[in-house]
């Protein structure tokens, strides 16, 4: 797939990375051209930069990359608002958080149904938002770890549109994840819910795992 990668940070790399391992061509756009330059660059013959509106033309898939005060300046680059998002899935990573609290930002509605208001006709899927970057750096192939190969993380994903879910599916295990879909995009302000407690009780010195039951897959009734 060609994927348009709008954002030049350390998810935006770490997902790269993956993705060009994966034999992905990438097409990087950032609000600095020499930034993205550089991460192309490092990303290797298969990533070249462009303006945000290059990356995401022609692409199968675009990643969303960009911290949440930034979005509607790179969707605007992209030109999101004219529909040159239309029909593409968009992978939505973002925390819209208050820093070091975890209390979401906008307070009514998810960020991801924001981000759908902005790009009209896009397919926005809610995805890669609760782990940190590094949990990327290295597909399971690369044997970039010691010891047994690590349990593959379940990516949570949300969205509307199956060919969207698919293909933000497929690219989740080309770094190493499994998909889990939790339903439509209506859902997603639950999974950004998820993301402020995790990174509320982070900042407060607690390791957010052992605040989470362990539940046998199957056990749970209603």
């Amino acid at each position: 797939m060609r994927i348009g990668i709008l954002g030049t940070g350390t998810l935006a790399e770490a997902l790269g990375r993956g993705w060009s391992q994966a034999g992905h061509e990438l097409v990087i756009g950032g609000r600095s051209r020499a930034k993205a330059g550089a991460l192309a660059e490092r990303l290797g013959e298969t990533a070249r930069a462009a303006t945000p509106r290059e990356a995401v033309t022609g692409c199968d898939a675009v990643l969303l990359a960009v911290l949440w005060p930034g979005v509607e300046a790179i969707l605007s680059s992209a030109g999101a608002g004219e529909g040159a998002l239309a029909g593409k899935p968009v992978i939505d990573p973002t925390n819209a958080v208050e820093h070091g609290v975890g209390v979401l930002l906008p307070e009514q509605g998810a960020a991801a149904e924001r981000i759908a208001v902005h790009a009209p006709g896009a397919h926005v899927v809610k995805a890669f938002h609760l782990f940190a970057a590094d949990q990327w750096a290295h597909r399971p192939a690369d044997g970039g770890h010691d010891g047994p190969a690590p349990t593959a993380p379940t990516v949570a994903i949300c969205g509307d549109d199956a060919t969207a879910l698919r293909i933000t599916g497929q690219l989740i295990r080309d770094v190493g994840g499994i998909p889990a879909v939790l339903g439509p995009l209506s859902r997603a302000r639950q999974l950004e819910e998820v993301a402020g407690f995790v990174i509320g009780l982070a900042f407060a010195g607690f390791d957010p795992a052992s605040a989470i039951p362990h539940v046998p897959t199957g056990t749970v009734s209603g």
